[in-house]
């Protein structure tokens, strides 16, 4: 039998709006949102002050201020960000070379053999906590458990500045009374798909067979089967390759209008282009996708010379997928934006040098 794995997820608390409070002090216990504040802004990240009021990323500036008018916006500072990111990265490597970034506020470890400090996964993610507040002021919420669907689901158990450790012995029972909006993997629209027909907790999805999940959410049938009963062989891989990086967004209600396509492409470019700036990608493709109220799926694209350098760009050739190909023969459900065919860089290779729960 194979080692057991142990897999620790890492995740800022609130970095980009964290990073504002510590580095001004007067924003300190202060609702703050990082984004735009004019009529077409969107809220990439917010305290949990503002998260009180329901202020999330992804939402318009516009509904966060009505949310809570005492919302104080502040212009990301990416650079800075990164310059964060890169001191708290480094902090990883120390314990293991196995690092998988996400984004700039998250990473996988696996820390299955560590480079230093004691055998024991969860007694490592304390001191890497600890050293992220000590060195930068900031704290972060880690999860721990044998694969990465639990530990990145037991990360946010207990935010801000938590740590949940799922082991193999409480694997099963942690899955059966998870709700399943909160599984990793399983979006909005999909959780509200299974609880239309009684699926609300890990237990109730493990009484839907294989074949059936598949049939009704294709691929992602197979790992949903899976997650369920504890089973995610995905290794953190640091030189896992960012294939592509997108948006999407589904509507409540059919849209027919160019008009009102146009106003939801100028929401999704703006999520889209704050996830190319976190992820570091320079991208030459841009991919539209939509899709019809009766589920049938297109896709338009076009590839640019160089690469996408502002979002001024990148919405004004989405507009371009837009209006291109005669228009659309029925209602739209559904627009998404991707961008691919990224400029390589050279990658640092790794090299890996033991432990409990």
């Amino acid at each position: 039998m194979d080692k057991i794995r142990k897999i620790i997820h890492v995740d800022m608390d609130a970095f980009y709006a964290s990073v504002e409070q510590l580095d001004n002090p007067n924003l300190k216990g202060k609702p703050v949102a990082v984004g735009g504040s004019g009529e077409r802004g969107v809220v990439a990240a917010a305290s949990y002050e503002a998260r009180k009021f329901g202020v999330r990323s992804a939402l318009s500036s516009k509904v966060a201020k009505r949310k809570c008018p005492d919302l104080i916006f502040v212009k990301p500072r990416f650079t800075r960000y990164k310059e964060i990111s890169n001191q708290i990265r480094n902090i990883f490597f120390e314990y293991t070379d196995l690092v998988e970034p996400l984004s700039l506020d998250e990473a996988y470890l696996n820390v299955t053999y560590v480079k230093k400090g004691k055998p024991s996964a969860t007694l490592i993610a304390k001191e890497i906590k600890q050293r992220i507040f000590n060195e930068t002021g900031l704290t972060a919420s880690a999860g721990v458990s044998y694969n990465k669907f639990l530990a990145k689901v037991a990360s946010d158990v207990n935010k801000p500045n938590g740590l949940f450790v799922v082991t193999p012995e409480q694997a099963q029972d942690f899955i059966d009374n998870l709700e399943v909006r909160k599984f990793f993997g399983i979006g909005k629209v999909t959780a509200e798909k299974l609880n239309q027909i009684g699926i609300w907790l890990g237990r109730d999805l493990k009484k839907i067979d294989r074949l059936e999940l598949v049939r009704m959410f294709g691929k992602a049938g197979n790992y949903y089967y899976e997650i369920c009963r504890g089973e995610d062989h995905r290794k953190v891989e640091p030189l896992r390759e960012r294939k592509s990086v997108g948006a999407e967004q589904t509507f409540s209600t059919d849209l027919f209008y160019e008009h009102d396509l146009e106003k939801e492409i100028l929401q999704i470019t703006d999520i889209l282009w704050d996830r190319i700036t976190r992820s570091a990608v320079k991208a030459k493709t841009l991919t539209l996708k939509y899709k019809y109220a009766d589920f049938e799926q297109h896709t338009r694209s076009l590839t640019i010379s160089t690469h996408f350098s502002s979002k001024e760009q990148l919405l004004a050739e989405s507009k371009t997928l837009l209006k291109s190909g005669g228009g659309f023969s029925k209602g739209i459900r559904l627009l998404g934006l991707t961008v691919s065919n990224f400029l390589q860089e050279e990658i640092k290779k790794p090299v890996q040098l033991t432990l409990e729960f």
